[in-house]
């Protein structure tokens, strides 16, 4: 009797080396295979499901290998986001502070002023940043002609100031991309937010094809494309996997995938949303890391309320970009000498601007240049 249940003992102790084992191999296996082959767009969910359930450690060590062999290792791009026009969007974005459907204490603003504009972008520049993005709270350009052509003006002039320029404006029409490109837009940020299954559970006021269809206009324009999303907003590990999927399976991944970790904003439908914790980020960055090589990585929203250790295991992951400056359009962000500090005892590189044109669809998948950023 004792034999055989020593005997069911070592079955069952190898059973789950053996599980522990197949699960450990994914990340390993896939990465390995990444770093061989280069990027892909074929994944499946289910290979992308298996390396975000790789055990933790086993999956940062990979993703950190990713990260060494494509990019310069402890260089992070430093980015700037400035709400250019506030509140009074009339989209019903769950998280959002800015929805004019939410009682957020947020009074809706008018585009900011050319001078105010240039000013916010000069200070960012001097503060070490190489990005200035500029957000406007609309759900698209539509009739927008007069505040538009101000933005086109602004790209030019900040352009001229030898610095990348992003903007996040909502939706956009195939001659408004042609126009910003024409202006010198280096990116267009486009979020997906979500899976496609969990989407309209957060967004009703716009579908996931109206998002890709906007991507779709950006990358034949030839602006490089910045989608990325957010966790935290209820859903379940299957749509991270799901978001990441529709990502890396696009003809070219993006230049740029932001990870976003929800702030919860009192007077929003997801005010009482627990914060994300460390294992998630990693997770997610890490994942990304695997399946979309070359992109840059960046930490985004909510970045403000993970400690300096807990960055540093971010960017060990693959995280290789951020947002700097007090504000993440309505948001808190880190600020100036708390970056200052972690890039000094983190020993972390700026990254200098790059100006190199993005990839187009006519063009093999998956071939944009590493140093190109989104």
């Amino acid at each position: 009797m004792l034999l055989i249940r020593s005997l069911r003992a070592r079955l069952g102790h190898r059973a789950v080396c053996a599980s522990f084992s197949s699960t450990s191999a994914a990340a390993a296996v896939e990465a390995e295979r990444t770093i061989r082959e280069g990027c892909r767009n074929d994944w499946s969910r289910e290979q992308i499901k298996s390396i975000y359930d790789s055990p933790v450690l086993d999956l940062l060590f990979h993703s950190a290998q990713v990260h060494r062999h494509v990019h310069k290792f402890g260089e992070v791009q430093q980015c700037t986001l400035l709400s250019i026009k506030t509140g009074g969007c009339s989209e019903d974005c769950s998280y959002c502070p800015q929805s004019s459907r939410y009682d957020t204490g947020l009074k809706a603003q008018r585009l900011m002023s050319k001078d105010a504009v240039l000013e916010a972008a000069k200070k960012a520049k001097e503060a070490g940043s190489t990005r200035f993005c500029m957000g406007a709270a609309w759900r698209d350009t539509i009739g927008r002609k007069t505040n538009f052509n101000q933005i086109l003006d602004y790209v030019k002039e900040i352009r001229s100031m030898g610095m990348e320029v992003c903007c996040t404006l909502g939706m956009l029409e195939k001659q408004q991309a042609l126009e910003l490109k024409e202006a010198g837009l280096t990116a267009y940020n486009h979020n997906l937010d979500t899976s496609r299954e969990y989407y309209p559970n957060i967004i009703t006021t716009r579908s996931y094809d109206d998002r890709l269809e906007t991507l779709q206009h950006v990358r034949e324009a030839g602006i490089n494309v910045c989608s990325g999303g957010i966790i935290g907003l209820g859903e379940a590990e299957e749509d991270r996997v799901g978001l990441l999927h529709t990502l890396a399976t696009l003809p070219t991944h993006p230049e740029s995938v932001p990870i976003n970790a929800l702030v919860a904003v009192k007077g929003t439908p997801l005010q009482d949303q627990k914060p994300v914790n460390i294992w998630e980020m990693i997770r997610m960055i890490a994942t990304a890391r695997i399946v979309m090589p070359k992109a840059m990585v960046r930490l985004s929203a909510g970045r403000v309320k993970f400690s300096m250790p807990e960055q540093a295991l971010y960017f060990l992951a693959g995280a290789n970009s951020i947002f700097t400056g007090e504000k993440l359009l309505t948001t808190p962000n880190n600020d100036f000498d708390a970056d200052q500090l972690m890039f000094k005892v983190l020993g972390l590189t700026p990254k200098s601007a790059s100006f190199s044109e993005a990839v187009v669809p006519e063009t093999e998948p998956c071939e944009e240049a590493i140093s190109v950023t989104g």
